[in-house]
């Protein structure tokens, strides 16, 4: 009689039993169930559980809740933009308003305001367009040879900080962006954004160093697919004299609407004119 050695025997009993594990059906479980129990009494059937739900249940239990057994946090809601404070204008930023006498940031016609923070300077600007709106640094109150940073309105409801560098009255975008920080919004048919970018930065043509002065030039227009057009009027606003970084005011510039008469000549102008309507032609 062939005898096999012990532990053969007891490797072979621990295939068998590996195979009855894997390959037995859900039937056959029934059937063991049905069989008697531990002692030789009779078992009771039970109904087949579901092995998968069994599972999907645990993991997406050890999927989704902590060590304690508590649901995992949510992550925050992304913050809205935050409006910009005029109330802050001359105290510790400096701004410049464009448009009807009072205006504010939403309802100027441009408007733009800076502040230092550390190293960097914190530009915020806003405007009456659905395109974009832009801040020129320049040396010589034209249009030609500056620095320039614009927030531009895409096709996809999107507002993006830009770089670019005059180029006789051409704006061309520049690759080398230093904005950071960088925020956007548009509403009720405004575009406006928050940046920050660094005050001093290497010599190069089409960055300045912020902590020189420098006349701004301000300019806004319509934009076709986040590419920037023509300004909205011939003659966009300058500075009457170079802005410092340092020096917090609010300047106030009427737009042409609100203009008034203010040289020597045009007062003499409104003078003589009121004299021959008074006094009538002879």
């Amino acid at each position: 009689m062939f005898i096999l050695h012990p532990l053969l025997q007891i490797s072979v009993l621990l295939d068998a039993t590996l195979w009855l594990a894997v390959f037995a059906s859900p039937t056959d479980d029934n059937v063991l169930r049905a069989g008697h129990g531990e002692h030789g009494e009779p078992g009771h059937e039970e109904p087949h559980k579901d092995s998968y739900s069994t599972f999907a249940s645990e993991f997406l239990e050890s999927r989704y809740l902590s060590d304690e057994g508590y649901p995992f946090p949510t992550a925050p809601p992304v913050d809205p933009f935050a409006r910009i404070k005029v109330s802050d204008c001359g105290i510790t930023k400096g701004c410049i308003r464009y448009g009807k006498p009072g205006c504010d940031a939403e309802t100027c016609d441009y408007f733009l305001s800076f502040r230092r923070i550390g190293t960097d300077v914190e530009f915020e600007m806003s405007a009456d367009t659905d395109g974009w709106v832009a801040v020129g640094f320049s040396s010589d109150k034209k249009m030609g040879g500056d620095d320039v940073m614009g927030c531009v309105h895409d096709d996809n409801g999107r507002v993006r900080i830009h770089h670019f560098y005059n180029v006789g009255q051409w704006a061309k975008e520049i690759k080398r962006n230093p904005a950071r920080d960088e925020e956007g919004i548009f509403e009720n048919n405004r575009v406006t954004c928050r940046f920050k970018r660094p005050l001093q930065v290497p010599r190069e043509e089409t960055l300045v160093d912020l902590h020189l002065s420098w006349y701004y030039l301000f300019a806004w227009g319509p934009a076709i697919q986040g590419s920037i057009t023509r300004h909205d009027i011939d003659s966009p606003p300058v500075s009457d004299r170079m802005i410092s970084i340092y020096k917090y005011e609010d300047i106030f510039m009427p737009a042409t609407a609100y203009q008034t008469f203010s040289s020597p000549f045009c007062l003499l102008l409104i003078v003589a004119l009121t004299f021959y309507l008074l006094m009538g032609t002879p």
